[in-house]
């Protein structure tokens, strides 16, 4: 066997290095394509708010069918990009929300990110077991009458404490919580008109998710008696009072038929 001589063997080892050479610059070019071209489908944050006209031009059933796709967005950690400052900024000329939302205070029920919305989108109450009151109507009446806005929900949730501690009897008034011992005789009627074959206990969760939908749906009843304008505006088609049930686990608001 022949021997390699030194000037063949350097000769060989150049040209290896800058084969390789040549490869990393390829690989490094490669990489730059794809890192723009991902840059490019990457969507710019939204920075418009809704407008009078844009609100004026939906439908409540239009307003129901976009907050389930945001719903969907949510599910599926896909929310929408903002740019919180310019929407912000453009906000101080005036808003119109397509919707106004009774939610329970819960911290684990993030009302906007709920149904992938963002500033001016959507008015949102809250009250621990979400139920109505007058203060909260007159809101609403507001959000309407006044604001525009084509769709009122009441959205109650699974694990809902104030719904549970009812269920439970909890005396709230044997702890010098009277507030809140009036507040769970509003949701007591739900809990009342909930039959089971079951055990009447928080812990029978089939038991207090229906007494949670059927407080969301009795809180639309009220709503709908309390405010004559209100009830007006929906036998005309102009809006649609609603409940729903946001489950904690899944992410999904499930409408009712009210």
């Amino acid at each position: 066997m022949k021997k390699v001589t030194l000037p063949l063997l350097a000769i060989a080892t150049l040209l290896l290095t800058v084969a390789c050479q040549e490869k990393t610059k390829n690989d490094i070019s490669e990489k730059a394509i794809i890192t723009e071209n991902q840059a490019q489908n990457i969507e710019k944050p939204v920075e418009s708010i809704l407008t009078a006209e844009e609100q004026a031009n939906m439908t409540p059933q239009e307003i129901i069918g976009r907050l389930k796709k945001g719903n969907e967005n949510f599910m599926n950690n896909n929310l929408t990009r903002r740019d919180h400052s310019a929407q912000r900024r453009k906000a101080m000329i005036g808003q119109f929300p397509k919707a106004i939302v009774l939610s329970c205070v819960d911290s684990r029920v993030p009302v906007e990110d709920v149904f992938d919305l963002g500033i001016g989108d959507i008015f949102v109450a809250r009250v621990a077991g979400n139920i109505e009151n007058q203060d909260i109507v007159g809101s609403m009446e507001f959000a309407t009458a006044v604001a525009g806005s084509k769709v009122v929900i009441v959205m109650g949730h699974t694990a809902c404490g104030a719904v549970k501690s009812t269920i439970d009897k909890v005396d709230a008034r044997a702890m010098n919580m009277n507030s809140l011992a009036d507040l769970m005789e509003e949701i007591q009627p739900a809990v009342e008109e909930t039959t089971t074959d079951g055990e009447i206990s928080s812990k029978n969760t089939e038991f207090t998710n229906t007494v949670i939908t059927n407080n969301a749906m009795r809180t639309v009843k009220n709503i709908r008696e309390a405010s004559p304008t209100m009830a007006a505006m929906e036998d005309k088609g102009d809006i649609i009072i609603i409940s729903a049930v946001y489950d904690m686990e899944s992410g999904k608001v499930s409408f009712n038929k009210d």
